[in-house]
């Protein structure tokens, strides 16, 4: 690409404070390439650019035509109408929603934004959330897989991998058990196992796929365990107590999935909810409490088909557990875990998949997922019972046969996903008005009506919308916007480092 090109797509992009001068390193083919520059140099060029910057550089936004218009469901008064064939391209591009950074980068920010805001006002309070829920006991919990086999990994301080603590053993293979060797964290080998024909491949699938009712499980066995400790029973602890939790899952460099949950204790089940903690029970009381039901759970997972055995799965013995206000970081133990913290990492692991581990593409995931389709292609289509536990597992072979949502939460944890989107969607209609009225408003003032229910609302949207594809036309304008999406992050954390009194610098060490 030439330097008047690159300057060209400099121009079309977010600007970025701390390094204006640096071009796009765009690694394109010959024919994206030719694509890009036609858009570049296209006569619709800055109507294009407004719509990419209307859907956040969406990189697969929605096609849409049709029409809508809203009423006032006082009056019957049209307030205002809108359809496809008033956009300068004849279309109606909305985004994707993907949470998946491989698959969209902007819209997983989006998310991992939104998913920060619930998961820190179920912390420290806000959108609409009380701000006493900070006094309630709070846990961060860990809740891995068991072992399968082992797996080569790093080990702290530069230690050395070990993953068996016997030396000069061999498996029944010939191959040693042992590792002495210290692997970096970009070893191709690490999460990789020792002893590929070893491993329990199946059990690992199976482990997955019934890893939501392992967390159902366990969720309920926190129940009775808390009931237990305060002397009453699981029906009548409502009168005393109530447990909520955001939950997220992320892939190890194994391929197994583990849980990261924030676990608060409220007081008595009220209808506003997040009412004061009994003060029986501490957040490091809780925390045991927590571990005490992770070890609990069991579940009897069905034969795959007629030669595979049952099996008792369990979560594995890597469960941590650590109140929120008194633990340390694990890589800075001299600092405090903080509510933004737990929120930001909880948020950012929302929207990994296994995206992300595949991406490594090695051997031992791929040997999982052929697994997973063996598995799907031999398992019986009805038990015994007339049921059929293992019928969609050929769908989630891509996920390593986790079938789970990566992103939870107990239902008065804090707001919803839903109520965030619906309260931005109403304040970029506020904005709107005010700007065409060419007036002023303060959106923080008007939080809680923005987060308002729908029976608040007053006024009716009727419309009708076709379908019409996804994605950008080619090539060369998705490049446009993945990188465009990237430079808006870069931007976006300047300014938010800025905000916070840092120097670039500091931000970049």
């Amino acid at each position: 690409m030439t330097l008047a090109t690159r300057n060209q797509v400099w121009t079309a992009l977010p600007p970025v404070q701390f390094d204006e001068e640096r071009p796009l390193d765009l690694d394109l083919d010959p024919v994206t390439e030719r694509q890009l520059v036609a858009r570049l140099f296209s006569r619709d060029f800055d109507d294009w650019s407004e719509v990419l910057s209307r859907v956040g550089f969406c990189a697969n936004p929605i096609r849409l035509v049709g029409r809508s218009e809203t009423f006032d469901t006082r009056t019957g008064e049209l307030v205002r109408s809108y359809g496809s064939a008033d956009e300068p391209l004849g279309v109606t591009f909305t985004r994707c929603g993907n949470r998946r950074a491989d698959k969209c980068e902007s819209c997983s920010r989006l998310y991992a934004a939104d998913t920060f805001q619930l998961i820190r006002a179920g912390i420290a309070g806000g959108k609409t959330v009380p701000e006493t829920v900070a006094d309630n006991p709070l846990v961060f919990a860990t809740l891995t897989a068991p072992s399968f086999g082992p797996v080569h990994g790093t080990r702290p301080n530069g230690g050395r991998c070990r993953p068996r603590r016997d030396t000069g053993h061999r498996c029944d293979h010939g191959r040693l058990t042992s590792c002495m060797a210290v692997h970096g964290d970009d070893d191709p080998t690490v999460g990789q196992p020792v002893c590929a024909d070893c491993y329990d491949y199946a059990s690992q699938v199976v482990w997955q796929w019934w890893a939501p009712e392992l967390w159902r499980r366990f969720t309920i066995t926190l129940r009775r365990v808390l009931a237990h400790h305060l002397g009453t029973t699981p029906a009548r602890l409502g009168e005393m107590a109530s447990l909520q939790y955001a939950k997220v899952a992320e892939y190890q460099l194994r391929g197994a999935v583990h849980f990261h949950a924030l676990v608060r204790l409220d007081g008595p089940q009220t209808p506003e909810g997040f009412a004061p903690a009994a003060r029986a029970v501490t957040a490091t009381v809780l925390a045991a409490l927590v571990a005490q039901a992770a070890n609990a759970v069991r579940v009897t997972a069905p034969p795959v088909h007629g030669d595979d055995p049952a099996r008792v799965l369990a979560f594995g013995a890597q469960i941590d557990t650590r109140p929120v206000r008194t633990s340390r970081r694990t890589d800075d133990p001299d600092r405090s875990l903080t509510p933004e913290q737990v929120a930001g990492y909880l948020a950012k692991y929302a929207t990994k998949s296994t995206g992300d581990t595949e991406a490594k593409d090695s051997p031992h995931l791929r040997r999982l997922e052929a697994t997973a389709r063996q598995l799907a292609g031999r398992a019986a289509t009805v038990d015994e019972d007339g049921n059929a536990p293992y019928g969609l597992l050929g769908k989630w072979a891509h996920t390593l046969g986790f079938r789970g949502h990566f992103a939870t939460k107990s239902r008065r944890y804090s707001v919803t996903l839903g109520q965030l989107r619906r309260a931005r969607q109403r304040a970029q209609a506020r904005i709107a008005d005010a700007n065409r009225a060419g007036t002023r408003i303060d959106l923080r003032q008007l939080e809680a009506e923005l987060l308002a229910d729908d029976a608040d609302e007053t006024t009716v949207v009727i419309g009708s919308w076709t379908y019409v594809g996804s994605g950008w036309a080619n090539g060369g304008e998705t490049a446009l916007a993945v990188a465009a999406a990237a430079r808006a992050r870069e931007y976006a954390q300047e300014r938010a480092q800025r905000r916070k009194g840092q120097t670039v610098g500091e931000w970049e060490r």
